[in-house]
């Protein structure tokens, strides 16, 4: 049987995974729609499609599997109701993702003169990217407020407080799905009523979903402090971001913090081999990951803890360059800024993450090396 798959141009490697089972057709994620799936089979998508009864109603889809960690754009009450086959790809860009977070972190002490030694980090989400943020947070000697209700429920572990006591921390990361109702509604979860929990010269990352922080309330905020150091990935209303809050952002990139080409493949990898059990194949694709050529990192050891970290994380990323790219675009009128952020996302350069790379120099015993091992780094001495 020749089976009809249409999927989302941006989902790497597309064709070499999916090719072999059917007709594959490379689609712009926002341009699907229901015209398109008519007489397709199988549906595979990124965050920007939203899959729902509007888009699949009348169709022959029998699988649908969005190849990113998060599923708010899926209803899948309904391709549950509808025996459609459904899987995300949980987890496939978490080191990623956590690496950008500690890239940001570094790179904003440098650049602000911000001594890191003795902060603490508030983890808000604590599943798959708020765990390893926990575990690398740790690693360099950071003190951890853990905030997340529905494991905190579910464990009864002390560790897990409230989300006030997250928000007084001096650095602040969301890590949380988007709930848009319900007793873990996380929509607007940081918004007028407790921004002002927010310390004094506080470090506020979001790297989850945009609408988890109101972007509006955030902008006033931010008007009234620009002692607090914002770094943005997401944002509400993508792709038609706020300029006027781009203006206030230190790190601003374009929804890529999990852009690492480990990451995509793994996503495509997860989906491919969702829809394979799902069908009963046998699985024949493996991606090919190449290898990093120039995979030494100098460590220089001149004693400043922020500097050398910060080297060492920026040595093969240099974060400023995405704010450079978003601070461009911004001058753009509402819909040519809205395609200028989706053509960010679809030609974005992926990075490789950190397990590819060694360090030459001596790195002595202690907080630098253990944060650095626990990222993923390898070491020549």
């Amino acid at each position: 049987m020749n089976y009809k798959l249409v999927v989302d141009e941006n989902i790497e490697n597309a064709t070499e995974a999916f090719g072999h089972i059917g007709e594959t057709f490379l689609q712009p994620g926002r341009a699907i729609n229901n015209l398109m799936l008519a007489d397709a089979d199988f549906l595979i998508v990124r965050s920007i499609t939203k899959v729902n009864e509007s888009l699949l109603s009348g169709t022959k889809i029998r699988f649908v599997g969005t190849a990113t960690i998060g599923t708010d754009h899926i209803d899948q009450e309904y391709l549950n109701n509808n025996g459609i086959g459904f899987t995300s790809a949980k987890g496939c860009n978490s080191d990623a993702v956590v690496e950008y977070v500690f890239i940001s972190i570094f790179r904003a002490a440098v650049e602000k003169k911000i001594s890191l030694k003795g902060k603490s980090v508030g983890i808000i989400g604590c599943g798959n990217i708020g765990s390893r943020v926990e575990r690398v947070a740790k690693a360099f000697g950071f003190s951890v407020v853990l905030n997340d209700p529905p494991l905190g429920r579910k464990t009864n572990d002390p560790r897990f407080k409230s989300l006030e006591e997250a928000l007084a921390c001096d650095i602040v990361t969301f890590h949380t799905p988007l709930n848009r109702e319900g007793i873990d509604k996380t929509f607007h979860l940081l918004n007028e009523s407790n921004l002002s929990k927010i310390k004094p010269n506080a470090i506020l990352i979001n790297a989850s979903r945009g609408e988890v922080i109101d972007n509006r309330a955030l902008l006033n905020f931010m008007k009234q402090r620009d002692d607090v150091t914002l770094i943005l990935d997401v944002w509400e209303n993508e792709p038609r971001f706020s300029p006027e809050l781009l203006e206030k952002v230190f790190i601003a990139s374009p929804h890529v913090a999990g852009y690492s080409l480990e990451g995509k493949l793994n996503g495509t990898k997860i989906v491919y081999d969702a829809l394979c059990d799902w069908m009963r194949w046998k699985k024949e694709w493996i991606p090919d990951l190449p290898l990093v050529e120039e995979d030494e990192v100098q460590f220089l050891n001149s004693g400043n803890f922020e500097k050398e970290v910060n080297r060492v994380l920026t040595a093969n990323y240099d974060p400023q360059k995405d704010t450079s790219d978003m601070k461009k675009i911004s001058l753009l009128e509402t819909d040519e800024r809205g395609k200028a952020f989706d053509g960010l996302r679809k030609n974005y350069s992926l990075r490789r993450e950190f397990t590819n790379y060694k360090i030459k120099g001596v790195l002595p015993r202690g907080v630098i090396r253990e944060g650095l091992k626990a990222l993923g780094f390898r070491f020549l001495q």
